[in-house]
């Protein structure tokens, strides 16, 4: 099968001490695609995250970009990753910010109401979560492929997650996506596949039962 635009790890193993997080862990995603990735606290979701940007070095993983190996996915340009930690500069316009991080999709960011009406402010003149949908944005409308997104749906309002889940459809012939929440019933919403990491391995979810039989959510009887 043709990896042609997509990204795709394998055998991507770590541990923290003698606690082994991931063990022979892969994953896929392509251009068009939106992959969910399910797990409890502490399964290991944002530690893959984070080796598939290059900012945590594994134990071991193999991992292809469009067919060729890369070692750290930030040096390649076309990966981009929201982390749970806030980013933003407090005292830096956000017209500013777009226009550091987004190139290409800038004049359709810029046609969106709620960024066009937040232009002139600086994110500390924002609330926490107007600054999470910020960072949501910047990282959406990037210049990357591929966008890894790490809590995107926490600590807003309802109606921004809607904004996101939204601007993730608008974006997705261009993009392929792989996002994790703990808020699951969002990510089963906007994925088009569902990964679950549970004792440090993936499993593939086709259904709610699924999640049940590995113990993520409560038994569906």
């Amino acid at each position: 099968m043709s990896d042609y635009r997509e990204l795709y790890l394998d055998s991507v193993s770590h541990r923290y001490g003698t606690k082994q997080i991931l063990s022979s862990v892969y994953l896929s995603c392509k251009i068009g695609e939106t992959v969910g990735l399910l797990g409890r606290n502490g399964s290991g979701k944002s530690t893959l995250l984070k080796v598939i940007f290059g900012t945590l070095n594994p134990h071991f993983k193999y991992a292809r970009l469009n067919g060729k190996p890369f070692k750290k996915g930030y040096l390649t340009g076309q990966i981009a990753y929201l982390p749970q930690e806030r980013f933003v500069p407090l005292h830096v316009k956000i017209e500013k910010l777009f226009h550091l991080f987004v190139h290409t999709h800038r004049d359709l960011v810029f046609s969106t109401d709620f960024i066009r009406d937040h232009l002139r402010y600086t994110a500390d003149q924002l609330s926490g979560g107007l600054q999470r949908l910020i960072e949501c944005f910047l990282i959406l409308y990037s210049d990357a492929s591929f966008v890894l997104l790490d809590e995107p749906f926490s600590q807003i309002a309802p109606i921004y997650v809607e904004e996101i889940q939204d601007h993730m459809q608008l974006l997705k012939a261009k993009k392929g996506f792989i996002v994790t929440d703990h808020y699951y019933e969002r990510i089963l919403e906007v994925s088009d596949r569902i990964v679950l990491i549970n004792n440090g391995c993936n499993y593939k979810i086709t259904t709610k039962e699924d999640l049940a039989l590995h113990g993520y959510i409560p038994s569906m009887k």
